[in-house]
């Protein structure tokens, strides 16, 4: 049996430890907050992250990071963007080098506009691309937890890596797609968060399904833009990770980057929304990531742009709604 370690129990990684005890993989849970690791230890629950669900015993909690991923076959981590560099340098010294490990987090580090598995690759110091793989597409904690089918996308540059957890870890509640395009997979996951907080802002100003399908199809063509500029491939966009991804990210209010974009159309401060959250909106963060990006590589994101001046520059957000459709008449391209 594949042993399995899940670092970090936030709501996904809560989610996805969940899923793989009750498809009968002993699994590791790594627990950073003493409160939820008492309460795991204590009654088998997660209330603060993942309420209503009662772990099966094959999930075993951990406080230390080297306990948490003995024995594992596959370490799979689901910590936000803005921990990872520290939580990978932690995991280094306990890491073997058959142990295979993919990514969650569906982020970019801020101060290095880096990949996490760019991240990964600097941190643990690997060279065998059989190690690394990314997990991505649309998928809400809960529903995954509750055993709702859904579709995923795993994704290494060692695409027999790629097979080898799709057929390891896919049931008839979860099916993995394999792919190639870690690149493309990974500036999915992270882009569509910021798009998802437009999407909230215009959810939130009134305005209608027009103009959501609008925000969806021309970030589409943000996301696109700028995956190409950075070596991605043009049909991942088309895929879980890109278009999956992005339309269930801008549709619910189950999202986390839809409702800060919701709660900035209603007045609050960003300060004050993040401080009311639990959970870490990873689309905030990345706002900052994808503009510096697009400014290296000399590419419009106009989307995306008035996002970052709405968080970090004041703009009324009927005013961005406002500047994206007074610009210049254009062509459609993609």
């Amino acid at each position: 049996m594949v042993r399995m370690s899940v670092i970090g129990a936030g709501s996904w990684g809560s989610a996805f430890s969940y899923y793989l005890g009750r498809h009968g993989f002993p699994t590791q849970l790594w627990v950073r907050e003493e409160e939820v690791y008492m309460d795991l230890i204590e009654t088998r629950k997660n209330r603060a992250f993942l309420p209503g669900f009662s772990f099966p015993l094959t999930v075993s909690f951990h406080r230390f990071l080297g306990e948490a991923i003995e024995g594992a076959d596959i370490v799979f981590i689901a910590v936000p963007s803005q921990y990872c560099r520290l939580v990978y340098s932690r995991l280094s010294e306990h890491l073997n080098q058959d142990q295979v490990l993919v990514s969650l987090t569906k982020g970019l580090e801020q101060k290095s506009l880096k990949r996490m598995t760019e991240v990964m690759t600097e941190v643990f110091e690997i060279n065998r691309k059989d190690r690394l793989a990314v997990l991505s597409g649309p998928s809400f904690a809960k529903e995954v937890a509750a055993g709702q089918p859904t579709a995923l996308v795993v994704a290494s540059s060692d695409f027999n890596l790629a097979r080898y957890i799709q057929e390891t870890i896919s049931s008839l509640q979860l099916r993995l797609y394999t792919s190639t395009d870690v690149i493309g997979v990974e500036l999915g996951g992270a882009v569509k968060n910021v798009i998802a907080i437009a999407a909230g802002i215009s959810e939130g100003l009134g305005y209608g399904n027009n103009s959501r399908a609008s925000l969806i199809t021309r970030g589409l063509v943000e996301i696109t833009r700028l995956g190409l500029a950075l070596g991605a491939k043009r049909e991942t966009f088309s895929g879980l990770a890109g278009l999956g991804d992005l339309v269930l990210t801008c549709t619910s209010e189950m999202s986390r980057n839809y409702h800060v974009g919701l709660e900035l159309s209603r007045g609050k401060s960003l300060k004050t929304i993040l401080g009311e959250m639990r959970m870490v909106a990873e689309g905030v963060r990345n706002t900052l990531v994808v503009n510096k990006l697009a400014h290296q590589k000399k590419i419009e994101l106009p989307i995306c742009r008035q996002v970052y001046e709405v968080l970090y520059l004041g703009k009324p957000a009927h005013k961005a709604l406002e500047e994206l459709m007074s610009r210049s008449l254009k062509e459609e391209k993609i």
